[in-house]
C-alpha cells in the first residue's frame, strides 16, 4: 500500500482516479480548492484536504504532501482566464514540483495533454494559447528536475466509460483524439505501478492496446 497525494482532487479525472487507487488499497489524500467540494471528494474514499495551490507557497505545499510516496498533479484553472491559467497550470504546478523535492516525495505524475510542447504551434491570439504555454513550461520544468517523473498526454477528454485500452504516440492529424477520462485515470494508476515509465512522456488516446502493455511501448 502506498500513500498518494492528488492535487486537483475534485476534477473529473481525479475523482475517478481516487476511487481506483482506494480500491487497490492505497491511502489517498485529495487536495482541492473549494471547501464546498469536501463531501464530493470524500465519497471517493480519499481523505479530503482543502488546499488552494494557486495561493500556497512551496513550503506550505511541502508540509501538506510530506510523508506521501507519490504526487499526481491533476489540477487546472479550467481556461477562460489567462492570468489564472498561468498562475495554476504553470506557476503552482512548478511550486508543487519544488515542494515534492523539498518533502522527499520523489514520484511525480503530471497529467498534461496531447501536444504539450514548447513548440506547440498554437497562435498567440488563440484562446488556447495561455494553456498551451503554461502546460509546456510546467512539463519542461518537470523534465529538468531530479524527481521520478512521468508525464501523461491524453487527447480530447470525454466521459465515456473506461475501455482499458489506448493507443500511444498517435500520429499527427489523427482524426479521432478522444480519450476517456476513465482511461486517463487508469493510465495514471498503471504508471504508478510501473517503474519503467519513470522519466518518460506518454502521449495517448483511446485505442486497442491494453493499458499495461501500451505504456511500455511509448
Amino acid at each position: 500500500m502506498s500513500k498518494i497525494a492528488i492535487v486537483g482532487g475534485h476534477g473529473k479525472v481525479a475523482m475517478i482516479l481516487s476511487k481506483l487507487l482506494v480500491e487497490q488499497g492505497h491511502q489517498v489524500t485529495s487536495f482541492f480548492r473549494n471547501p464546498e467540494h469536501h463531501g464530493d471528494v470524500e465519497t471517493t474514499g480519499a481523505s479530503p484536504v482543502v488546499l488552494d495551490v494557486e495561493r500556497s507557497s512551496t513550503e506550505v505545499i511541502a508540509e501538506q504532501i510530506a510523508g506521501h510516496d507519490a504526487l499526481i498533479w491533476s489540477a487546472g484553472a479550467g481556461g477562460g482566464n489567462p492570468p489564472r491559467t498561468y498562475a495554476v497550470d504553470r506557476d503552482a504546478a512548478i511550486r508543487s514540483m519544488d515542494a515534492a523535492a523539498q518533502a522527499g516525495v520523489r514520484r511525480y505524475v503530471m497529467i498534461s495533454y496531447l501536444g504539450s510542447d514548447l513548440n506547440h504551434g498554437v497562435p498567440e491570439g488563440d484562446p488556447f494559447f495561455p494553456y498551451a504555454e503554461a502546460k509546456a513550461a510546467a512539463d519542461a520544468y518537470l523534465r529538468e528536475t531530479d524527481l521520478d517523473w512521468t508525464i501523461l498526454g491524453p487527447g480530447r477528454l470525454t466521459m465515456e466509460p473506461a475501455s482499458g485500452k489506448i493507443q500511444v504516440n498517435p500520429p499527427p492529424g489523427t482524426a479521432d483524439h478522444d480519450t476517456s477520462r476513465a482511461n486517463v485515470a487508469a493510465v495514471a494508476v498503471a504508471v504508478l505501478a510501473e517503474p519503467r515509465t519513470i522519466g518518460r512522456t506518454i502521449p495517448f488516446v483511446d485505442g486497442d492496446e491494453p493499458i499495461e502493455r501500451a505504456i511500455l511501448s511509448a
